[in-house]
């Protein structure tokens, strides 16, 4: 087959990603808190953007004159403005030179005497101010620190651990061991890893690997440095000086202690249910995670994005919390000035970025919290139930039905509902709450929402009886006389995923609750 060249002319059509595009996709699912953070940083980026509605400074742009001659002199020529900005300097200094003087009751000249001059009056030089990065001052060579950060610094588990060692063993070749144990320790103060091989990786025997270890363990605080939960009570209890044959027999059937299989504990334990009873209370006073009194995670507080209030008329009233929502503004003021100082291709160029970023950001926050709010406005329409009655009237919704109801794409609907929170007179709950599996009426009804049904299983065993706990298959048979088809492997599914123990185990505990 011969090979030829040809023209041909084709047509067709493309989605093409652009950078704005792919970042107001991006924009949808930040959190609130993530979209605050995302949008200072345009505010330091960007010189055209400004805050609205801010209190604590003028909202207006400041003199191009004064700005890009400190911030941009090198881009920008502003000679042709310097008699305005000396006046301006002049004048201010002028001000600030006879205020100075008519408070200090003297010349300028006698306070702040020049290098070599002889004045009357002399001031101190202030020392240096300390930075928090180096502990330093700016210039100065005498090593000192910030105290304020020291003082409010946090200290560490391994920091705590290591001190304590410092005083504990004096070898250095324990030393190295100790400290090579403390980087093993996680954060709730469980040793990770095995000491064989940590003898090897040292080339140290095992004997003094472990005598180290005991050394570690005799910390603070008690129970650190365990390899289970079993070791960590049983140090805490020996601290305690507790540990005797019948505790010791106790924290080692912590399986029978999870299941409440009092009778089996008894056996082992040789005491009778008043004194197992006190140990089963000493052994709950006991601290399982001893590591996570040192060092604290950050928890951000969920701030509702939609609040959702009953109208007058027995309608809901959907509205996005002002708070979340940025407030930025195009300065155009300032744009039109600076863009007089302009006289290279650079700087203009630089400034219809800055221009086209401007207002993209806008735009696609608007264009955010519109797409929000009808999101969230067709959640509510969909669960009018959940919010009259309660959670089991909730009903089955997927993304594909709120997304055709509004127009949209259910990438998009998936998007706008993660990370994002609505409140409600029943409490807060993330948009994707609302989206729950169906399961199938056995009357040939309406399917059930399987939120509603796991509702349903949990006020069922709530209400059982002592003497008559339900099983998974008693359960199935209840539900399906409530018009809910369902399968008892599902039922055991959902008991598990809400922490519920089964009928033998809740029925050992409402036991021992009743001796």
């Amino acid at each position: 087959m011969a090979l030829s060249q040809r023209l041909e002319f084709r047509q067709s059509q493309a989605l093409v990603m652009t950078p704005q595009l792919m970042q107001a996709i991006k924009l949808l699912q930040l959190s609130s808190l993530d979209l605050a953070a995302y949008v200072e940083g345009e505010l330091e980026r960007n010189p055209l953007l400004e805050r609205a509605g801010d209190d604590d400074g003028p909202t207006t742009a400041p003199e191009p004159e004064a700005s890009f001659e400190s911030e941009g002199g090198d881009n920008f020529d502003g000679s042709h403005e310097a008699g305005v900005a000396d006046d301006w300097a002049g004048a201010e200094m002028e001000t600030n030179r006879a205020s100075m003087e008519q408070g200090l009751g003297t010349e300028l000249e006698n306070v702040f005497p020049d290098d070599g001059g002889e004045k009357t009056f002399a001031v101190e030089t202030p020392p240096p101010a300390y930075t928090e990065w180096s502990g330093s001052g700016t210039g100065g060579e005498d090593g000192g620190y910030n105290l304020e950060a020291f003082v409010t610094a946090e200290i560490t588990l391994g920091d705590h651990l290591s001190e304590q060692m410092a005083l504990a063993i004096s070898d250095p070749v324990q030393r190295m061991i100790g400290q090579y144990l403390i980087d093993m320790v996680d954060e709730t103060g469980y040793l990770v890893g095995d000491l064989q091989s940590v003898a090897d990786k040292l080339g140290a025997p095992l004997a003094e690997v472990e005598k180290v270890l005991a050394v570690l363990q005799a910390l603070d605080p008690p129970g650190i440095c365990a390899r289970s939960l079993t070791e960590c009570l049983a140090l805490q209890l020996k601290e305690r000086n507790r540990f005797d044959p019948a505790m010791r027999a106790l924290v080692e059937s912590l399986p029978l202690l999870a299941k409440r299989d009092l009778a089996a504990l008894r056996r082992l334990c040789a005491v009778d249910d008043e004194d197992l009873a006190d140990m089963i209370a000493e052994i709950r006073n006991l601290n399982p995670k001893p590591g996570l009194a040192f060092g604290s995670t950050l928890v951000q507080p969920i701030v509702p994005d939609v609040f959702v209030r009953a109208a007058p008329d027995g309608s809901w009233q959907v509205e996005l919390n002002s708070d979340t929502l940025p407030k930025v503004l195009i300065s155009q003021r300032y744009h039109a000035q600076v863009s007089k100082t302009t006289r290279n291709d650079k700087d203009k160029t630089y400034l219809a970025d800055c221009l086209q970023t401007a207002t993209w950001l806008v735009r696609a926050l608007d264009q955010r919290a519109k797409t929000i709010l009808k999101v969230s406005s067709e959640i509510v329409r969909q669960q009018d139930g959940f919010f009259v009655k309660g959670v089991q009237h909730l009903r089955p919704l997927n993304l594909k039905t709120v997304a055709d109801a509004i127009g949209m794409h259910e990438s998009t609907v998936s998007r706008v509902t993660a990370n994002k929170y609505m409140a409600t007179s029943r409490g807060i709950f993330e948009l994707k709450y609302f989206f729950t599996s169906s399961i199938a009426a056995a009357d040939g009804g309406d399917a059930h929402s399987a939120e509603s049904v796991r509702h349903r299983i949990r006020q069922l065993i709530d209400a059982e009886p002592a003497a008559d706990v339900l099983s998974d298959d008693t359960i199935v048979d209840k539900l399906r006389e409530a018009g809910i088809d369902i399968a008892r492997r599902t039922v055991a599914k959902y008991r598990e995923a809400m922490r519920i123990p089964s009928s033998v185990q809740r029925r050992r505990e409402k036991q021992a609750a009743n001796v």
